[in-house]
């Protein structure tokens, strides 16, 4: 397998679907269109949705179908990093290599172009009915995204995370915000995949836990990268999270037993694919490149 031609179609498809969702930027007020479209392209992997596609593929059901769920998660995971960005959170002025959407259209903007988009994102959601999805399985999405995004997801984790900045936290505190503000939106986006897919029970648990495990790995190695990762291809400053005193696992543990921490969950994330045989390598690719991964 390619897994970087797999990866770059996946994202293809996904940013096809972003552009017909979003307005034009010429739409008037074109000022938040441009906005919106200037972070949402912004660059980026597409992971979250690409995982999406995947688990749904993996079940034999036609990625094409549940693209709404993948350009929803892709416009929450933007508006939370145009949040994540201002100066009231993390005040950082460079992402992915530009400067951050708050340094280009005023914070004001910036505010309102991360609310449109996690408003747009459940208007996207609603496309799911197009594909001919049951009304009470669509409901279940909704809610399931919902709990990824809220109190219970995202925002309770970046809440832990501001609040734990220059103290020690425990392992379970660090554990709690790495599950809830990274790892939510994974979770949600394979399990989301499985449910529009027809899991079965094992099928779901076994899927669950390999985004679980997948996003710790993926945060991780995040933490590590802002210590030991090229500022070129980070597309930021490095050592940002070591300035504000962030919990981080290389914090609390060192980098060398962060390695091996998320080492580790890569390992579980393979060994909870064991079931689907052959028919799980880019989800097996996947997070593998998370122990390698650069930016």
């Amino acid at each position: 397998m390619n897994w970087e031609r797999e990866l770059a179609q996946k994202a293809a498809m996904i940013n096809a679907a972003l552009d017909r969702y979003l307005p034009p930027a010429s739409q008037y007020p074109p000022k938040i269109h441009e906005a919106m479209r200037y972070s949402l392209f912004a660059g980026g992997k597409r992971l979250r949705g690409a995982l999406v596609l995947a688990v749904a593929e993996l079940l034999y059901m036609e990625p094409k179908r549940v693209l709404p769920v993948a350009a929803s998660l892709e416009m929450i995971h933007t508006y939370s990093l145009i949040h994540d960005d201002l100066p009231a959170m993390d005040d950082d002025d460079y992402r992915r290599g530009k400067p951050t959407c708050h340094r280009v259209f005023g914070e004001a903007v910036a505010i309102l172009a991360g609310d449109a988009l996690l408003t747009l994102a459940f208007q996207t959601l609603s496309g799911l009915k197009e594909e001919g999805f049951d009304a009470g399985l669509i409901v279940k999405i909704v809610e399931e995204v919902s709990r990824a995004a809220g109190t219970e997801g995202l925002i309770g984790g970046q809440v832990v995370d501001l609040e734990s900045e220059g103290i020690q936290v425990v392992s379970d505190t660090l554990a709690y915000i790495h599950e809830h503000k990274t790892g939510a939106l994974f979770r949600v986006a394979v399990r989301s995949g499985a449910l529009l897919a027809g899991a079965d029970a094992l099928q779901l648990q076994a899927l669950t836990d390999y985004a679980a495990a997948f996003g710790l790995a993926f945060q991780i190695t995040d933490d590590i990268l802002d210590i030991t990762g090229d500022e070129r291809e980070l597309g930021k400053p490095v050592k940002s999270d070591l300035v504000k005193k962030k919990a981080t696992y290389p914090a609390v543990f060192g980098i060398e037993q962060a390695r091996s921490l998320a080492a580790e969950q890569v390992k579980k994330a393979l060994h909870s694919l064991e079931m689907f045989g052959s028919r799980a390598e880019f989800l097996r690719e996947t997070v593998r490149y998370l122990l390698h991964r650069k930016s």
